[in-house]
């Protein structure tokens, strides 16, 4: 790629009809026109490669950032806020001084090419996001989904992302405790591959990613540079696959989850010594990112020297170093007499350290190699001032025939007995079956601070061990939702996380996004996006949930067919004491159960009507965030003074999947009763939404009912926790062991 060792700024200026391979890294020719006129003059291949990168869509949003302006625009007020969009991830104050930083982000394409690093090191980058805001990481989930369950291809990626989110997160000594696991035959090119992570940090502890003070030094710290991941995260996550172009393989990063864990201790220690002025990860786009954004964001200019970079490669040219995606580096910006400490930190934990570079008093980052200047840019126009497009979107001429295939007019079971074998189905269906064979293969309890892990409706983490405050989690986002109406599917997405998260006692406090769909280039597509992005500003906005940021995934898609629109939407909430936690499971027998909310015939998009009918279409449930939000109240309030021992959220599959994965988990069965004016199918299988199962002790029955009636939340009791089967009377019943034996072999069988 490189046009010459001395292809400098002075060369170019030089030889302005030298012909750059511009289109091959993935520019248009518009984009690369507009960088001739931004420098001019023709870039070097150094710039070259810098622009190429940073204007890629996945680190310029080109396509997006014109819909992603409503989360500023409509963000609600919140006091918690402490850092918000615009840095390696969001902050949030969670009480007692502590903060909080957590973000989702997409590893997709990186993922199918090549399962095991794509998944391993999509997890070590947002763990380095977490690092370079201060905080010490303490969790990470993992939000999922994969094509066909059966389908051949799915044993491929399957076991290989699985594989390594555990080896990665599990050598790094974090417990995963939440995502979620799902099968679409639209995610079989493209499996989305969404990574969480949460850190904890005291609030005076919060750093950013800037270059500032004139002479301040900037070090390049970690793992050596080598030629994996060139044009990895940044380019591939840019395209559309297409099974006729030549493997990707190379381009996929690899990971060292050891040195990630030696490069942790080695950040915190120098952060403890108040060492660092500014901080950045290497991820996408590696040193192109880290040097442009820290010098774009901190108040002067960069001068860097290339060949200072500790290499893996020694062949590599400078393009490459620029564009290397190698995993496990960070750029450190250090005043000149704390230089020898922060080396020395370094030594210590067997990290390898260069300064690289200085914090200029100009306005401009230049880069050197072999003595010649090869980069002089303004760092904004890399890193922020790329091009910003307005796709043209329309909705879809197919829209309104999938919404008028009813789902609700599907052949419902005729007999109880029909309703039974249905119920089975679908507790064993490969969505509602049990993921255990996937989550054993993840740390839970490592560090000693999990509270509750999968497959709780909520990760929680102990925060303070003296006071017992801690911090929920909860990712979620149906697809099939989504695609009936990406607006509505977006605010379910929201509300089904905040509720998950409510459910478990905790308070919701703000939002992290992972945006996934197919080509920009498609007006239905953009369509898709921009009213999700509008339904999840507004339903944060009402419910008072600010977005503090997240990451876009465009191009999930092989040829002309696009994954279904998954707007992933992960929610934080504070507990004040992790003690007064709720579980899923059953505690007792002879506790009440009650159903909170209301139930309607709602089944487009439903796992009933997937499972039994292969069907989608009609209209998602109905959202109604002001009774998701006093639901929630009435959860938190009822968990925090001892009213209910065990609360779970209705969503995918209903009722009955809810009471059934309540009954295996506690291993105490239920009987339940159909409510006036509702049938056994509409009561068991819809998935109205704002609704949860609580189990209320005799004692508590009376002031939680009150309570529900007070503040105006139906709450219908429903039965009893009984027995060792889950019978619903009049119609039918299932022992827990034919149950246990549905929902748990289905997987292990499907990966044999």
């Amino acid at each position: 790629m490189s046009r010459t060792p001395l292809d400098t700024v002075e060369h170019a200026a030089a030889t302005p009809d030298v012909e750059l391979p511009w289109a091959e890294l993935g520019l248009k020719k518009d984009e690369y026109e507009r960088v001739v006129e931004i420098l001019g003059r023709r870039p070097t291949g150094a710039e070259l490669a810098m622009y190429s990168v940073m204007w890629s869509e996945h680190c310029s949003y080109k396509s997006s950032k014109v819909h992603l302006r409503q989360f500023g625009e409509k963000a609600p007020h919140s006091d918690a806020m402490l850092v918000g969009i615009g840095e390696n991830a969001g902050v949030v104050d969670v009480g007692q001084g502590y903060a909080v930083t957590f973000k989702v982000e997409s590893h997709n394409h990186p993922s199918y090419v090549e399962p095991y690093q794509g998944a391993a090191t999509g997890v070590g980058g947002i763990v380095r996001d977490i690092i370079a805001m201060g905080a010490r990481p303490v969790a990470v989930v993992d939000p999922l989904r994969f094509g066909a369950a059966d389908h051949p291809d799915t044993k491929r990626v399957l076991p290989g992302v699985v594989a390594g989110i555990g080896g990665y997160g599990n050598c790094l000594g974090l417990p995963n405790i939440g995502g979620e696991v799902v099968f679409d035959a639209c995610y079989q090119g493209n499996p989305l591959v969404n990574a969480g992570a949460i850190g904890v940090m005291r609030h005076e502890d919060i750093h950013l990613a800037k270059a500032s003070g004139a002479g301040n030094k900037v070090i390049l710290y970690g793992a050596r540079t080598g030629g994996d991941g060139i044009g990895g995260a940044s380019i591939l996550a840019s395209e559309t696959f297409d099974d006729a172009k030549p493997s990707k393989r190379p381009a996929v990063q690899v990971g060292d989850p050891f040195q990630e864990k030696l490069l942790i201790e080695c950040t915190l220690e120098a952060f403890q010594e108040k060492l660092v002025v500014g901080i950045q990860d290497l991820g996408a786009a590696g040193l192109s990112c880290a040097t442009s954004e820290l010098a774009s964001n901190g108040s002067g200019g960069m001068r860097v020297t290339l060949d200072d970079v500790p290499l893996r490669d020694s062949t590599l040219s400078p393009e490459e170093i620029l564009m290397s995606e190698s995993q496990e580096r960070m750029c450190a910006v250090v005043e000149p007499e704390k230089v020898d400490r922060f080396l020395e930190i370094c030594e210590k934990w067997d990290v390898i350290a260069t300064v690289i570079g200085e914090v200029t008093d100009g306005d401009r980052l230049e880069i050197f190699w072999h003595g010649g200047k090869i980069v002089d840019v303004d760092p904004r126009t890399v890193a922020h001032d790329g091009p910003v497009y307005e796709r043209p979107y329309a909705r879809p001429d197919w829209q309104d025939a999938l919404q008028a295939d009813d789902a609700n007019k599907l052949p419902r079971p005729a007999t109880a007995e029909e309703l039974r074998e249905q119920v089975l189905k679908l507790v064993a269906s490969p969505n509602q079956a049990s993921k255990k064979w996937i989550t054993s293969q993840y740390d839970h309890f490592v560090q000693g601070n999990t509270v509750l892990a999968q497959p709780e409706d909520s990760g929680m983490i102990r925060v303070d061990e003296e006071t017992g405050l801690g911090v929920a989690i909860a990712t979620d986002g149906n697809g099939r939702y989504a695609k009936l109406d990406p607006y509505t599917g977006a605010q379910l997405a929201l509300a089904e996380a905040y509720r998950n998260v409510a459910t478990t006692g905790a308070k919701p406090l703000a939002v992290s996004d992972c945006l996934n769909f197919g080509s920009p280039e498609d007006p239905a597509v953009m369509w898709q996006f921009a009213e999700a992005v509008r339904g999840l500003a507004d339903g944060c906005l009402q419910l008072g949930t600010p977005v503090t940021g997240g990451n876009v995934s465009l191009y999930n898609q092989t040829g002309e067919a696009a994954i279904h629109p998954t707007p992933v939407v992960a929610v934080l909430g504070v507990i004040d004491d992790v003690a007064r936690r709720t579980p899923v499971a059953f505690q007792e027998e002879g506790q009440l159960l009650y159903l909170l909310g209301d139930t309607s015939e709602e089944f487009g998009g439903s796992a009933w009507s997937q499972v039994i009918h292969d069907h989608l279409g009609g209209l998602p449930p109905k959202v109604d965030l002001e009774r998701e939000r006093l639901l929630a109240e009435i959860l938190i309030a009822a968990s925090r003074d001892g009213m209910i021992d065990s609360a779970h959220d209705l969503s995918d599959g209903g009722l009955i999947q809810a009471v059934v994965e309540s009954a295996l988990l506690g291993e105490k069965g239920a009987r339940l009763i159909v409510p006036d004016g509702l049938d056994a199918f509409t009561f068991l299988l819809s998935e109205s939404a704002g609704r949860a199962v609580v189990a209320v002790p005799r004692s508590e029955e009376l002031r939680f009912t009150d309570m529900c009636g007070a503040r105006g939340l139906p709450a219908t009791r429903i039965g009893v926790v009984d027995g060792d089967s889950v019978e619903i009377q009049g119609a039918f019943g299932l022992s827990l062991a034919e149950l246990r034996e549905a929902h748990e072999n289905t997987i292990p069988a499907l990966l044999a």
